[in-house]
C-alpha cells in the first residue's frame, strides 16, 4: 500500500472573502491580488517538495492557488467532489448582522447533531460528507505518495473530520485561513496523523 502524505491547502483570498460575502460552490470567483501573493509565497516555501499528484476542486480559485505547481507538469485532476458546500440562496449575500445571526443558528444546529440541516437551497454537512468521501477515496486509491490538494474552508473541515473519523459536530475545531496548510501523513490503511494544522508560516513575510 502506498502511504500518502497529503498537503492540504485552502485557496487564496478572493474579493468575496475580503468583503465578507457568502461564497460557496455556486460562486466561481477568482483569487485577488492578495490571493496571488499568498499563492506565490506558498510556492516559494514548498517548491522543493516533489509532489506526485495534484487535486483541486472544479472552482477556479483552487486551481489558481496552486497554479505554479500545476505549471511544472505535475499530474493534476479536478475533483468536483471536493467542491465547497453550497450555501444555496445565501451565496453572493453580504454577511450582515441578520445574516450572521442566521449563520450562527445554523452552526448551533450542526453542533447539536442536526447534520441534515441546510441553509435554504443549500447542502447539509451529511450531504457534503457523502460526496467528499468519494473524493477522499479517489485520492487514497489514486497514484502517487506525496499529494497536493487545494479546496475550500467548510469543505476542508468536513474533509478533515472524515479523514480522522471525527463526529461532524466537532468539525469547527479545524480552523482555517486563506492559503493555510494542513499536513496529513498516512500511517496505516485507515489511520492518518496530523503534522501541521492551519499552518501559515509561509505567509509571514506578507
Amino acid at each position: 500500500m502506498q502511504r500518502k502524505k497529503i498537503y492540504l491547502v485552502r485557496h487564496g483570498q478572493t474579493d468575496f472573502n475580503l468583503k465578507g460575502v457568502v461564497q460557496g460552490s455556486g460562486i466561481d470567483a477568482p483569487i485577488n491580488e492578495t490571493g496571488r501573493s499568498q499563492a506565490a509565497a506558498f510556492f516559494e516555501a514548498y517548491k522543493e517538495v516533489d509532489f506526485d499528484q495534484i487535486y483541486h476542486t472544479s472552482l477556479i480559485r483552487t486551481r489558481q492557488s496552486i497554479q505554479q505547481f500545476v505549471d511544472r507538469g505535475i499530474p493534476t485532476t479536478a475533483l468536483a467532489e471536493l467542491n465547497e458546500i453550497s450555501w444555496g440562496e445565501y451565496e453572493g449575500t453580504p454577511m450582515t448582522p441578520q445574516e450572521n445571526e442566521y449563520y450562527l443558528h445554523m452552526l448551533h444546529q450542526w453542533q447539536e447533531g442536526n447534520l441534515d440541516y441546510a441553509i435554504a437551497g443549500g447542502e447539509s454537512p451529511n450531504q457534503v460528507a457523502v460526496r467528499l468521501q468519494r473524493g477522499i477515496d479517489k485520492i487514497i486509491s489514486g497514484p502517487g505518495e506525496t499529494i497536493l490538494v487545494c479546496m475550500h474552508g467548510r469543505a476542508m473541515r468536513i474533509f478533515l473530520s472524515l479523514i480522522f473519523q471525527y463526529d461532524l459536530r466537532y468539525m469547527d475545531q479545524f480552523e482555517h485561513s486563506n492559503l493555510c496548510l494542513y499536513l496529513l501523513e498516512q500511517l496505516g490503511e485507515d489511520r492518518f496523523v496530523l503534522r501541521k494544522a492551519n499552518d501559515r508560516a509561509h505567509l509571514k513575510a506578507l
